[in-house]
């Protein structure tokens, strides 16, 4: 059985975010100064997780993101950062570099809504999802394989490279995210998880990803999440995390699990500072 780990994070804001301006590829603008605060306050947030993989969008805000949260991570400073063009905010043609109220009556010109509406020379949802999907099973291969390499290895280990430096078990994000304390099950779970992957986006292509997970592999959700959250946008460093089985190898159909969806009160403090 494979199964493995997944915490995507949006970008810390940017200049842009705060003016409401619509950056997606064609604008790369770096993270403000709120913007690394946010980062620094993901960093902190996610510092005891042990990461075996880093993905990040190869646009300046995401990077920036990436490499500050790695920063802060007690067990993964060496890590080497991935930066894939798939993770790229969804491109918004003419629109982009322009507020999102002239993307708002382009839509209404048009007769449609946002965020349906594609400007001319921007992506359709259909291609931002189709851009997820692939990176994603490209997750899902990357860890079968990966599985596979080990699997002897792992015989007669003590740990499988889920574990700290003391030995202890590093659960990803569950404990934070529902509450739940270690025990002999949770440990035999933790265990199993592998690889732990990080994942660093853009909202709107976050919000497709999300909408693929829900919609066509029928991921299973939180009994407290609202309908109205699986169409917001996520904040800026908001942390989503899932736990993927993928059975028998079954990148086409795995089973999904989300544990949290853009989970942001790791901000309090950034949020009071700007009050």
């Amino acid at each position: 059985m494979v199964r493995f780990a997944l915490t995507i994070v949006r970008h810390g804001e940017t200049r842009y975010n705060k003016d409401k301006i619509l950056q997606g590829q064609g604008v790369d603008e770096p993270l403000s100064a709120t913007g690394f605060r946010q980062a620094d306050a993901a960093g902190v947030f996610l510092s005891n997780v042990k990461f075996t993989h880093v993905f990040s969008s190869d646009l300046l805000r995401a990077k920036q993101t990436a490499s500050t949260i790695i920063g802060k991570n007690k067990f993964c400073k060496d890590i080497v950062i991935q930066y894939d063009a798939r993770l790229r905010e969804r491109k918004y043609g003419i629109a982009e570099g322009r507020p999102l109220s002239d993307l708002k009556a382009m839509a209404k010109a048009a007769g449609e809504q946002c965020p349906l509406f594609t400007p001319s020379g921007g992506e359709t949802l259909d291609e931002v999802r189709a851009r997820a999907k692939n990176f994603f099973e490209f997750l899902c291969q990357l860890s079968i394989e990966e599985e596979c390499q080990k699997e002897q290895a792992v015989r007669g280990m003590a740990g499988n490279g889920l574990e700290t430096l003391e030995g202890k078990p590093v659960f990803p994000l569950r404990n934070h995210c529902c509450g739940l304390e270690l025990n002999s099950d949770t440990d035999k779970d933790t265990k199993m998880l592998n690889p732990n992957i990080l994942v660093v986006s853009h909202g709107a292509y976050m919000r497709n990803w999300f909408g693929y997970f829900v919609l066509d592999l029928k991921c299973t959700l939180p009994s407290a999440l609202k309908k109205s959250q699986l169409s917001s946008v996520s904040p800026n460093t908001g942390v989503s995390h899932f736990i993927i089985n993928l059975g028998n190898g079954d990148v086409i159909k795995p089973e999904i699990s989300c544990i949290c969806l853009n989970r942001d009160d790791h901000l309090a403090d950034v949020n009071a500072e700007n009050v």
